[in-house]
């Protein structure tokens, strides 16, 4: 789930939030070359995992955790591809389903089918027959809105897609650049799927009419550009809408001090776009078996609970509960637009091209 992550996670200090959610087994660093009691994980900057999750894994396992935090996540894969010959660590974590096709067609992973994979949802696995990629969590992608503002003006907030580009929410809406941002290319893949290979454009141009502004990433456009972000700012946004997760309402709520009895955000749920995040043993990793170990604890039970309240994400794998302020804040979409990775691979680029091309010209 990327991230900018794309998720109330370090980088949202109040949402935004707190300084450092969950420090990890030990301090961000590079590769310990030839160690073989570490494991060194390279993500995107929204990692995150309780203290003792990660000390009963190095327990149980005997491997040390090194942390190696590496951008956002097209950054971070992008670096990951460039280095994959000699690589900073021995897992990746943090490739997504918009980005999955340019990991595995630069031979970024070697084959490892993880211990507990068979209790990972259908849905969510891909690459069966090799293997190279281990499903880890999901998210949707979805426009936020701001539940004081909708209120003090007597306006229904927006639902689907078609909402956004009606009159009365002109110059509320605010997104991140698709060419640069985990939830702005999500959210351009959303429109792709809800609107058909030729007609997302002509979508767009309405969007754009309608006074949508794009900024480069999520901090920016939740944190500066939206008017319910709880980050701490003085002055806050002036836009109502703005795209973002489902996971951000329960951020909200579980950062707040006092804790409000609802979430002062919402939701349109007909804008989702699913998001699904995944983990995989690097192709030239110099301690494989402890990145097959840890890749292990990514689909256990310990690791999948702990995951919501850390990332803000959902577990993949059957039976893992989730706490209950994603139950009560932050439900997943009952029927988000979601993409065959293949086909993202296959349009991706042209797709972000045009957009560019029409959106900031």
């Amino acid at each position: 789930m990327s991230t900018n992550k794309k998720r109330m996670t370090a980088a949202v200090v109040g949402l935004g939030l707190v300084g450092t959610l969950a420090a990890c087994g030990s301090s961000d660093g590079g590769q310990v070359s030839g160690d073989p009691r570490t494991v060194t994980l390279v993500s995107h900057d929204s990692w995150a995992a309780s203290e003792d999750v990660i000390a009963a894994f190095e327990k149980q396992s005997g491997y040390k955790v090194n942390v190696l935090r590496d951008g956002d996540a097209g950054q971070a894969v992008n670096k990951a591809i460039l280095t994959k010959d000699n690589p900073q660590g021995d897992v990746f974590f943090g490739v997504d389903n918009t980005l999955l096709s340019r990991a595995l067609d630069n031979d970024l992973f070697q084959s490892y089918e993880a211990k507990g994979s068979d209790r990972i949802k259908a849905e969510y696995r891909v690459d069966q027959k090799q293997h190279r990629v281990t499903p880890v969590d999901t998210g949707d992608i979805c426009v936020n809105y701001d539940k004081k503002y909708f209120a003090d003006h007597k306006l229904q907030p927006p639902r689907t897609f078609d909402d956004l580009v009606k009159p009365q929410y002109k110059n509320l809406l605010v997104t991140e650049n698709a060419s640069a941002s985990s939830p702005g290319l999500g959210f351009l893949l959303g429109t792709a799927a809800a609107y058909g290979d030729t007609g997302w454009e002509g979508y767009w141009k309405k969007l754009e009419a309608n006074g949508v502004k794009v900024v480069d990433g999520w901090e920016q456009a939740y944190n500066q550009e939206f008017s319910g972000s709880s980050s701490g700012r003085k002055a806050k946004g002036d836009r109502p809408l703005v795209v973002s997760y489902a996971s951000s309402p329960p951020a909200e709520v579980v950062y707040a001090d006092p804790k409000p009895s609802t979430a002062p955000t919402g939701v349109a749920e007909g804008t989702c776009f699913r998001q699904v995040e995944y983990a995989g043993l690097l192709a030239h990793a110099k301690n494989a078996k402890g990145g097959k170990a840890f890749l292990d604890f990514l689909v256990s039970r310990k690791f999948q609970e702990d995951m919501p309240l850390n990332m803000f994400v959902y577990p993949v794998t059957e039976g893992a509960q989730v706490p209950p302020e994603f139950v009560k804040y932050g439900p997943q979409a009952k029927d988000p637009e979601t993409m065959d990775p293949a086909k993202i691979a296959d349009h991706r680029d042209q797709w972000v091209k045009s957009w560019t091309s029409l959106v900031l010209k």
